[in-house]
């Protein structure tokens, strides 16, 4: 695996420092002369490497390698491949799970598992050196720095074994050449982390009232959510509840996030995403965005920040995987042109009642809103005639990239990824069982213009599939209820264009079965670990 040595700290602090990191509460100025030895002395060494711990979770999209968000999508029954007519099928091996679409994509995660434990070497030697830190002017900094480092460190660890299950769980830095865990035991140590930055970030910390300066930080009620939607997934796939806390505490964790009133629901649903809000106004070539509720709204919980100053001099601080969803080569104000990728299942529009509210605000239909006679199909893979609205480039009238920096429409991508929105704390609050379920359940459904059901399992699962379509959700929510059911949802047969001419999309249940619903392990890590990693079966 990657070996990562700390040889000072501008390598990994102020170096990312330089990068403009995410957002105004983690702009630092670069502190090129600083050094380990003399470094995690003071409440301020340690405000910093806690920035550098936010990078490192940033960097895992802004690197450019194959992000998270982008392979729930392709995985999950929303979404297929697609990208260009004529690029490689490295997205086709994982909507089909399998390497024989290309069988040379033996590499396809390797960036991305360098990333993912290079943020995780951040954390790990930012909570092995806070003993060594003087508190003594603000000892409430050290839990609160604490709290936020291990809620990173947990996201981190979430996000590796779901994809791969079984990985190396490292919590000191090491160059040792570590075997894989028993995934058990790194879901318990992302529960402890949890519960950690839960019990020790006070609720007071990052208050949405100072949401423009503070939006993105770890909070109480961040840490909460997360530690519902770990034991959903862990209890639902595993079939097994060890994970040393009980469902009525996690339950009872959010209830204290409904209980804080920090959030609610955004009235209109539509306004959480630009490209859903925005309207353009062609004689002043700009965009009407007064009915986007912004970032940090009332209903964000927890979010992954990005800035618009990513460039090809060193800036890392950039939405790298937005312009892969974007419609291929085509603006259509307020859509911004991408490279085409996980173009949208028709059997998901069908399955959308017109009456939901959130169909038109999830789904750009290239047919009825007109796109379709210029949209660049002869360069599409896997064409459906529907692109996905909630995370795409925007563009002004005249097709300028509605970004700031270098207005790059590659590099240049600034909107944030909602982790978790209070709509799923409401709706996992009703699964797990909440004597206020029915209400939790009918809110989410009013807002949609929806009439009421009986909140029922089946129901609230079912509900989930629309009200979190393309938040990479929904192939995590199919895994926990069961491989055979992931499996006989997703396979299909679909009609599709590629290159403008007749295609089709096979998936076979059996090669998801094979999988496991995991995801091939880098061949360079293997490698590098001499053999001790071992390939996740279907991958071989």
């Amino acid at each position: 695996m990657n070996k990562f040595k700390l040889y000072t700290i501008i390598l990994w602090v102020a170096g990312m420092g330089m990068t403009s990191c995410l957002d105004s509460f983690l702009d630092s100025v670069p502190m090129t002369q600083v050094l380990d030895k003399n470094f995690y002395r003071t409440v301020a060494d340690a405000e910093m490497a806690l920035i550098g711990c936010y990078d490192g979770y940033q960097r895992t999209t802004s690197n450019g390698n194959m992000a998270f968000y982008v392979t729930s999508e392709v995985l999950s029954d929303e979404c297929f491949g697609a990208t260009g007519f004529a690029d490689t099928r490295d997205y086709q091996v994982l909507d089909r799970f399998d390497i024989s679409q290309s069988p040379s994509h033996n590499n396809i995660f390797n960036g991305t598992w360098g990333d993912y434990y290079a943020g995780i070497f951040r954390c790990n030697t930012l909570i092995g050196k806070l003993d060594g830190t003087d508190f003594s002017k603000d000892e409430s900094a050290r839990p609160r720095i604490e709290g936020e480092t291990r809620f990173l460190r947990a996201i981190l660890y979430f996000d590796l074994v779901r994809l791969f299950e079984k990985i190396p769980l490292i919590i000191v830095p090491t160059t040792d050449n570590v075997p894989q865990a028993d995934p058990a035991d790194v879901y318990k140590l992302i529960v402890e982390d949890l519960k950690f930055a839960a019990g020790n970030i006070p609720a007071n910390a990052y208050p949405k009232s100072n949401a423009a300066t503070n939006d993105g930080r770890v909070t109480r009620y961040a840490a909460e959510a997360m530690l519902a939607r770990v034991y959903l997934f862990y209890t639902g796939y595993y079939a097994k509840d060890d994970l040393g806390i009980t469902k009525a505490e996690v339950l009872a964790a959010l209830e204290d996030v409904i209980d804080s009133k920090e959030f609610g629901l955004v009235e209109e649903y539509k306004s959480l995403w630009p490209a859903s809000s925005y309207v353009p106004i062609e004689e002043n070539n700009t965009l009407d965005k007064s009915g986007y509720a912004g970032m940090g709204n009332k209903e964000t919980v927890f979010a992954q920040k990005f800035n618009s100053t990513q460039d090809y001099n060193g800036n890392l601080d950039g939405n790298r995987w937005l312009v892969m969803m974007g419609m291929r080569n085509t603006n259509w104000a307020p859509y911004g042109k991408g490279w085409g990728a996980c173009t949208v299942n028709p059997a998901l529009v069908n399955a959308f009642d017109n009456a939901d509210k959130r169909k038109t605000a999830s789904i750009i239909d290239i047919k009825s809103e007109g796109i379709e006679a210029t949209y660049d199909i002869k360069d599409q893979r896997e064409y459906t005639g529907y692109s996905n609205k909630k995370y795409t480039p925007t563009c002004f009238p005249d097709g300028t990239s509605d970004t700031g920096g270098e207005q790059n429409f590659q590099d240049s991508q600034d909107q944030d990824f909602v982790v978790i929105r209070y709509a799923d704390v409401l709706l996992m609050a009703a699964e797990l069982g909440s004597s206020n379920a029915q209400a939790y359940f009918d809110a989410v459904r009013g807002r949609a213009g929806l009439t009421p059901l009986p909140a029922t399992v089946e129901n609230i699962q079912k509900e989930r599939r629309f009200e979190f379509a393309f938040e990479g959700l929904r192939y995590w929510d199919l895994l926990r209820q069961g491989l055979d059911k992931t499996a006989s949802t997703i396979a299909q047969t679909q009609n599709v264009l590629s290159g403008g001419e007749a295609d089709q999309v096979v998936i076979s249940a059996e090669k998801i079965r094979k999988t496991r619903g995991f995801m091939q392990i880098p061949a360079t890590q293997i490698t590098l670990s001499k053999g001790v990693l071992i390939q996740n079966p279907g991958w071989e």
